[in-house]
């Protein structure tokens, strides 16, 4: 057990390892063996919840101090003495199968809903669980929870997407998206994906992105409040390195062109609570898009977050603690369907 679990008091994360056989992607490919990594907290007689991770990550980040330990711990929203949970690192992210492995630009193209399904295949077939108490997720993570529930509808009792829209990826979160991408493949250093080294301009392509969707108004302000310490700030984030690998960087925001679950909203079935906040870059409020979608669901809520100097924009869902006695009473409320 790591000194964070053991502090939060849940029992020590469980990695292991499950292919998928046979595994046919959106465009017809197929890899006959897909490997997907997955860590478990809890033990498997509890009710099974899923938790999603966002874009470019992988399991380790759903188990920070502010999330797993705002929540898996004993009297917590996701006690693991109560629940078994599950966290996959996603289709072409951290030690799932991804284009880094050796296949480079001629692994499939893949979107989000080849995410779920291989989380569905991974829950069904490598757990034998047929139906999940909760799936939740931040950010990407959220969007897959929406991908959830208008494709495996009676696979689960709630839906708890985070950080994230019903709606077709449009307007400024795509347009920084694309231009961070293009930024990436126009480096000569990328040269159609096989570069020596990773491109040069990734790390201002990926912090340009973060700077302008990520950390939320106030706190940049309270952080940079003069030119010198912007310049600071600057200098900070740019001194610390980009691990990812340019090929499975791309891969994972392209995977969000298409995401478009509004036209099948009407078919979830479990009770949905949505929270975001309100400060959140990527996903403003002001544009009402996800009120509008909330009233085609049979049961679905919002919680907006407030913004104050606390929250951190499209990141504040990352800290539990602004909504998890919202978690606890959906949790508590919400009857369990028959496993």
């Amino acid at each position: 057990m790591t000194a964070s679990t053991a502090a939060a008091g849940y029992p020590a994360p469980k990695p292991a390892d499950w292919i998928a056989r046979d595994f046919k992607f959106h465009t017809g490919e197929t890899i006959r063996e897909l490997r997907l990594r997955y860590t478990t907290v809890g033990e498997p007689t509890g009710q099974p919840v899923l938790v999603l991770h966002g874009s470019g990550g992988d399991a380790a980040r759903m188990l920070t101090a502010d999330f797993a330990g705002q929540l898996f711990g004993p009297g917590q929203p996701l006690d693991a003495a109560k629940y078994y949970i599950i966290i996959p690192d996603c289709l072409g992210h951290g030690k799932s199968s991804k284009p880094s492995d050796g296949m480079k630009t001629t692994f499939p193209k893949y979107n989000y809903e080849d995410i779920v399904d291989a989380h569905y295949r991974l829950v069904s077939e490598g757990l034998g669980i047929s139906h999940l108490r909760l799936v939740i997720g931040n950010s990407m993570g959220g969007m897959l929870t929406w991908i959830w529930g208008v494709r495996y509808p009676q696979f689960m009792d709630l839906l708890v997407p985070m950080a994230s829209q019903p709606t077709e990826m449009a307007a400024r979160n795509w347009l920084l998206r694309r231009m961070m991408l293009e930024t990436i493949r126009n480096d000569p250093d990328y040269n159609k994906g096989n570069y020596a080294a990773q491109p040069r301009m990734m790390k201002y392509a990926v912090n340009a992105f973060g700077i302008a969707t990520s950390g939320g108004s106030l706190a940049y302000q309270m952080l940079a409040p003069t030119a010198a310490k912007a310049d600071k700030l600057f200098d900070d984030r740019m001194a610390i390195a980009v691990t990812a690998d340019a090929n499975d960087f791309l891969y994972q925001y392209e995977a969000s062109r298409d995401y478009d679950p509004s036209g099948l909203l009407e078919r979830i079935e479990a009770t949905v609570l949505a929270i975001n906040a309100a400060d959140d870059e990527r996903n403003p409020p002001e544009t009402g898009v996800t009120e509008a979608a909330l009233k085609r669901i049979r049961n679905a809520r919002l919680y907006l977050i407030p913004a104050s100097a606390e929250t951190r924009g499209h990141l504040t869902t990352g800290n539990a603690k602004f909504y998890k006695q919202h978690l606890q009473e959906l949790l508590q409320t919400v009857p369990q369907k028959a496993r």
